[in-house]
This record gives structure tokens, C-alpha cells and sequence, in this order.
């Protein structure tokens, strides 16, 4: 246990006496035998809940790393605390870059603290890794093309979500709760697009918070009031771990939608309470380890195995542990098309040239797939919904 924790500290960047001087551009993140990988996540502040996932592709790295690294090269993964802040996303990632001198930044999380160091890391021409967001502009080659998104973009879940909105339940009356920012935008965007030329009839509320507030209460009852009968709820798990429970407080039973990141039955819905969630709908593109029907799959038994033994103070049963050993996979599977050649031109080509990748834990139907004019990683999607244990597959798989 000593040894495995002496692993995790290392890889988390939290001892760096030993850090090489900056290389030449060149040969940037990269040494005789070493990989250096930079990360920003919000390990304190209004996100922490998400802090496993960096925990989680730590852990993965140290894995990776005894069993002879990538290309013979053992991976650095240096990561830390943004708060979910943009300013201190800004100080972090110019430490990670200026005097950590990593090759990449590998999945910093979220919108905010991306949209802020976004166009400093395109001007320095260091590649932003497969960015935690589904928002639009990290999928967006024209205009930052250093920059690689990884989730399916939000557009493209709610556009499922308006979709079936519009199939199950045509004549409702449609309220959403969102986050403040590019993530939220996209999100009405796409459940616009899904709900088409019924949709400014359908939409009768829109609510807004900030990623800070302590608390939502009054928008929920102001949704309620609107007389909405379809609830669509979108942002942090902790916004939605509190929409779930006031909606079942004021006995209020619409139509029940979630965000994928809010779909996690550790961090909200356990909160929130699990019978106040049954009936609630989500989209995934990964295998909920906690249900039976994976029982004897190959992949979850390995996913258990890994967080026994890399991280045994980490939630397997958390769907944000398997999110950061699916990243953290994808990430590996970039590295090692890298070859020899590990400059920051090629590990960008290389993150932009996957082509119907699997990664252990997707679910069958779904691949990894970028291009030069594609950076959106996952594109396929599947609806899920809530039975107050665990969430259910419904319906096919379904792509953008």
C-alpha cells in the first residue's frame, strides 16, 4: 500500500525537486525515459466531486508505468489544483507549460477553466488534450486547432434528449436548468435543434446559476411555476444532486432529464437520494460497472482489479472513475502512435487520427474517432434511465 501511495503522490506532480529544466521547444515534455504529461482539475472549489477522475488517470499512468511505460518511456503526469477557477486555470497552466515543460496538457476539466487558458495554449502551440467538456468551441479545428475535445459535445446530448422529448411527449411544456456559461448555451442549443420547429412553442422557462452558487432552490420553484411538465437539468453534479431533491421535496414529477455529468449515482444521486431519482433519464457511452448485466465482462472485471489495486481509496462504483480510465486510455493509445516521434506536431496528429478506437469500458457500438476536421473523440450516445438501483440502456446507440 506504501509503495502504491508513494506511486500516486509522484505521478500527481506533488514532488517536483526533481523536475528537469525546460528543453528546447523541439523536445518539449519529453527526457531520456520520460513523458512529461500536464493536468488541471479541480481538486478543491465548487467542482471537487470530479477530482476522482484526475485520482483516477493518476492512477492509470502509475499502471501504465509498470508495465514499461509507453514506448519504453515512463509517464510524468503532473497535476494540479485549478479550483475551477479560470484565473488560477491560467497560473496553473502556464506553470505546467513555462516551468514544468510538459509535452501536453491531458484533460483539464471543465468548461470555464478551459475556455480561459484555450487560446494561450493555441498560441504556444501546445496541445490541450481531450478536454472534459462537451462544449462546442474545444471541437473546433478552424479556430483552435491545438485543442481536442473528448466527451460527446453537448449539443449533440441534448439533441438526443429534445428528440425524444418530442417523440415520447409532443405536446409538453419544456423547463431547463443550466450552468451559466459556453457548456449551458450549447446544451439549449442542441435541445432546440432536437426539438425543431416546436421548439420556442415547447421551451416555456429557462433558468441560469453560476457554478458558485451555494444553492438553486428558487429557480426550481420558479421552473414549477412555469408549468412545465419535461425537466431538463444541466451542469455540475452538485447543481444536480440539489435540482433531484427539491424536485421530489415540492412534489413536483416532470419528465425528468439529466446531463450526463450529473449522472452519477455516487456523487448525485446518492445525495439527492435514490428514490427521489427513479424515473430520471441520462445519455452514456460508457458501461456502468455497478450493473449486472457486465457482471462477467472482461473489461469491468479489469477496471475492478486496476482500482483495487492503483487506487483502492478511490469509488469503482463512481461512473467518474471509469470516465478518467477511459480518458486516460485514449490518452495512452495516442502516446503510443506516437512512436519515436514525440514531438507536440506529431502527438497532436496522432490525438486527430483515431480511427474506431475501443477503449476497455465503451459500450458495444461505440468507438473513438477524430480527424483532421473532427475533434469530437465520442459521438455516439445511448439513454439510460434511472429504476432507483441503477441506470437501465434503452433504446439503440445513437450517433450525431
Amino acid at each position: 500500500m506504501t509503495t502504491i501511495l508513494r506511486r500516486l503522490w509522484l505521478v500527481l506532480g506533488l514532488i517536483g525537486a526533481s523536475m528537469l529544466p525546460a528543453a528546447a521547444a523541439d523536445n518539449a515534455g519529453i527526457a531520456a525515459g520520460e513523458i512529461r504529461l500536464g493536468n488541471l482539475m479541480p481538486y478543491s472549489g465548487p467542482a471537487s466531486s470530479y477530482s476522482i477522475i484526475g485520482k483516477t488517470e493518476a492512477a492509470y499512468f502509475a499502471m501504465v508505468n509498470d508495465r514499461g511505460g509507453i514506448n519504453g518511456r515512463k509517464v510524468n503526469f503532473i497535476s494540479y489544483d485549478d479550483g475551477y477557477s479560470p484565473p488560477k486555470a491560467i497560473e496553473q497552466a502556464r506553470r505546467l507549460v513555462e516551468s514544468d515543460d510538459v509535452l501536453a496538457i491531458f484533460q483539464p476539466l471543465g468548461t470555464p477553466s478551459n475556455a480561459a487558458i484555450q487560446k494561450y495554449m493555441n498560441v504556444k502551440k501546445v496541445p490541450q488534450l481531450f478536454v472534459g467538456s462537451g462544449a462546442s468551441r474545444f471541437s473546433d479545428p478552424k479556430h483552435f486547432p491545438w485543442t481536442v475535445g473528448f466527451n460527446p459535445t453537448y449539443e449533440t446530448e441534448t439533441e438526443v434528449y429534445g428528440k425524444y422529448i418530442l417523440e415520447a411527449r409532443p405536446e409538453a411544456k419544456v423547463a431547463i436548468i443550466y450552468q451559466n456559461d459556453d457548456s449551458g448555451r450549447d446544451q439549449i442549443k442542441g435541445l432546440e435543434h432536437g426539438l425543431g420547429a416546436k421548439a420556442a412553442a415547447m421551451i416555456v422557462a429557462k433558468a441560469s446559476y453560476e457554478p458558485t452558487d451555494p444553492v438553486i432552490d428558487s429557480q426550481i420553484l420558479t421552473l414549477k411555476a412555469s408549468g412545465a411538465d419535461v425537466l431538463v437539468s444541466l451542469g455540475t453534479p452538485r447543481a444536480g444532486s440539489q435540482t433531484i431533491r427539491k424536485v421530489a421535496e415540492i412534489g413536483w414529477k416532470p419528465l425528468f432529464f439529466v446531463g450526463n455529468p450529473q449522472a452519477s449515482v455516487a456523487s448525485v444521486l446518492v445525495p439527492a437520494g435514490l428514490d427521489n431519482a427513479k424515473g430520471v433519464i441520462s445519455s452514456t457511452s460508457i458501461k456502468d460497472v455497478t450493473d449486472p448485466a457486465w457482471k462477467d465482462d472482461a473489461d469491468v472485471a479489469a477496471f475492478r482489479a486496476f482500482m483495487a489495486r492503483y487506487y483502492p481509496d478511490g469509488d469503482a462504483n463512481n461512473g467518474s472513475t471509469a470516465y478518467g480510465y477511459v480518458a486516460a486510455q485514449v490518452m495512452t493509445e495516442a502516446l503510443r502512435r506516437c512512436g519515436d516521434d514525440l514531438s507536440r506536431e506529431n502527438v497532436l496528429r496522432q490525438a486527430t487520427t483515431l480511427t474506431r478506437y475501443a477503449p476497455a469500458l465503451i459500450l458495444p457500438g461505440i468507438t473513438v474517432n477524430t480527424s483532421p476536421t473532427n475533434y469530437s473523440p465520442l459521438r455516439q450516445l445511448q439513454l439510460i434511465r434511472f429504476d432507483g438501483e441503477r441506470w437501465q440502456l434503452f433504446g439503440p446507440v445513437i450517433s450525431d
